[in-house]
């Protein structure tokens, strides 16, 4: 099935709240939509992270990315991926996020020719996946145990906090959600890089106190050799690999030098189904488990639902809350019930893109 044509579209939401980002700014979404049309008239929607200029990465898309993905078979997924690898390096340097839509379109379109959904395709292991919250940065300690009581009580498997830079907020936080939800409740902690590494000793010690599940991007991926002491010097586990480029080969040293207890991937940060299902495999023939990060908006959301299903070694599925404010772009909500993500049965990815959003949010069409 050749590749015949591909359309590109940045795209702009600003959701009614008063959420903010760790920097400070509004909380507004950019995003990439991009279709995908073949030779045998499959056509493929999927959604592009954009970052904070979806305007930009549309433009490598159509001049750099888009060019090396026409005309070929989307069957031919391991192919593309490695030739890519070296077109990418005779200095176009796209970022793995902007290669992830076209080789998530690839998996949807073989996959929707075979009638199946994406994880059956790739190989189903169970049909329903633990769903935990993920907390956006918030404005006091109060805040984040009153969230984390919301989802235990809606059944839940777990709450993981993005706390403030401010440490005296961030403790009181840590601790307030341990006492609001009992000592059962699964909770997490994502400081993202905030700390040096004797904050994070000190840090990781008192989430061992507390009996928090993991503490993850302590630092960022690329310090290594701090990350892998933090892991030697605490019992609590250590995750880490979201933000590293060129997956799998860009987290392999964390995973075999035990840098960290726990890898990140996911189909959109990590370049796409191809790399983040390597990634996986890789952390599995090391008994470690790959948590797939949150992909954001949930069309992509849903792509990473699908690759958990077709995983044993992923525990959860992680969405951003209030969810509602990131259910954008999907016609249908993603089903969630009794704390459980559930699989759309219907082929590729299983719920249509709702195209009167899109065309509402679209900025330029490439």
């Amino acid at each position: 099935m050749k590749i015949t044509g591909i359309d590109i579209r940045s795209c702009r939401h600003e959701p009614d709240t008063d959420h903010k980002l760790k920097d400070g700014r509004p909380l507004a979404f950019e995003f990439l939509v991009l279709k995908l049309k073949t030779d045998e008239g499959i056509e493929i929607d999927t959604f592009g992270f954009g970052g904070r200029a979806a305007n930009a990465m549309g433009q490598v898309s159509e001049d750099v990315v888009k060019p090396f993905f026409l005309g070929r078979d989307t069957a031919y997924r391991e192919q593309n991926w490695h030739e890519f690898r070296k077109y990418n390096r005779a200095w176009n340097f796209a970022q793995s996020y902007v290669l992830a839509p076209f080789d998530i379109a690839c998996w949807l379109a073989e996959a929707t020719a075979a009638d199946l959904p994406l994880y059956k395709y790739l190989g189903a292991y169970r049909d329903a996946v633990p769903i935990y919250g993920s907390s956006l940065t918030l404005d006091s300690a109060e805040a984040y145990a009153a969230e984390a009581l919301r989802l235990k009580n809606r059944g839940w498997a777990a709450y993981k906090l993005h706390p403030p830079a401010d440490n005296k907020v961030s403790v009181a936080a840590h601790i307030a959600c341990r006492e609001a939800v009992g000592p059962d409740f699964k909770l997490m902690s994502d400081p993202v890089g905030n700390m040096n590494f004797q904050q994070n000793l000190a840090f990781g010690k008192l989430l061992q106190d507390l009996d928090y599940y993991w503490l993850e991007e302590a630092h960022y991926d690329e310090a290594s050799s701090a990350t892998r002491e933090l892991a030697r010097s605490l019992h609590i586990p250590i995750v880490g690999g979201e933000c590293s480029e060129h997956h799998p080969g860009g987290v392999a040293e964390l995973i075999a030098s035990r840098a960290i207890d726990i890898v990140r991937a996911d189909a959109s940060w990590s370049g796409g189904v191809t790399p983040m299902m390597k990634t996986a495999h890789l952390a599995e023939a090391f008994a470690m488990n790959c948590e797939i990060h949150t992909a954001i908006y949930h069309p992509l959301e849903l792509v990473n639902l699908h690759c958990a299903a077709a995983m044993k070694n992923c525990e959860f599925f992680e969405v951003l809350v209030p969810e509602h404010l990131f259910n954008i772009g999907l016609k249908e909500d993603i089903h969630i019930e009794n704390g459980m993500a559930h699989l759309p049965q219907k082929p590729g990815l299983g719920i249509d893109l709702d195209w009167d959003f899109i065309d509402n949010c679209t900025q330029k069409v490439f």
